[in-house]
């Protein structure tokens, strides 16, 4: 890293001391094995093919703030977090809706990463470099549900709780859509504000 990179040095180091503090004494220690598998294979996956691929700044941080809410949740489980205890008591909720939030939270933070590696590694031009980052979330939304569910059959009443369904038939569809969605507006932001930036110069 060059001294350019300080910027992700300061966010390597601040979640790495975020990530030990959370990884004490969790709520559930067994959730929090579960839901720290994935974070570990990306952060690992960033590592390893950093010197192929390095994404923007703004990547990044987009990035880092998706996996502190992560962290976050894993901490005390996604279905007990402070922030589900103060929905509860302030607008007499009876599900947990952090899940809900992490889920849309995908879709807007990690379309703008996958369109940059789509766009610069692939090539990938016009429509499509808006479409398709689309479509990869939407992809890995689809795919980590299939994962929950695997690790539901396998794990029994953990898994079950990992799952957080919290009794909604339609929990994994609602997840996946709010990851679709959430995508679509990060999408449809860049789109405006480059075009918006084009019409500024052309003027």
């Amino acid at each position: 890293m060059g001294k350019k990179q300080w910027p992700l040095y300061v966010m390597i180091t601040v979640f790495a001391a975020y990530w030990v503090f959370m990884a004490i004494s969790p709520t559930d220690r067994m959730q929090w094995l579960m839901e720290n598998i994935l974070l570990v294979s990306v952060v690992l996956v960033l590592l390893f093919t950093y010197k192929r691929f390095r994404f923007s700044q703004l990547s990044y941080l987009f990035i880092f703030i998706f996996l502190c809410f992560h962290t976050y949740g894993a901490h005390y489980t996604y279905q007990g977090t402070p922030f589900d205890v103060w929905l509860k008591e302030a607008f007499h909720t009876h599900r947990s809706y952090y899940d809900r939030v992490v889920h849309l939270l995908f879709g807007l933070l990690w379309a703008y990463p996958a369109r940059e590696w789509l766009t610069r590694a692939g090539g990938m031009r016009g429509f499509w470099s808006y479409a398709m980052p689309v479509a990869v979330v939407f992809g890995f939304s689809s795919f980590f549900e299939i994962i929950e569910m695997g690790a539901a059959y396998v794990a029994g009443q953990a898994g079950q709780e990992y799952v957080g369904m919290q009794g909604d038939v339609f929990d994994s569809e609602k997840d996946m859509g709010l990851g679709l969605i959430g995508a679509l507006i990060a999408m449809m932001l860049l789109g405006w504000k480059r075009k918006h930036g084009e019409t500024k110069l052309a003027r």
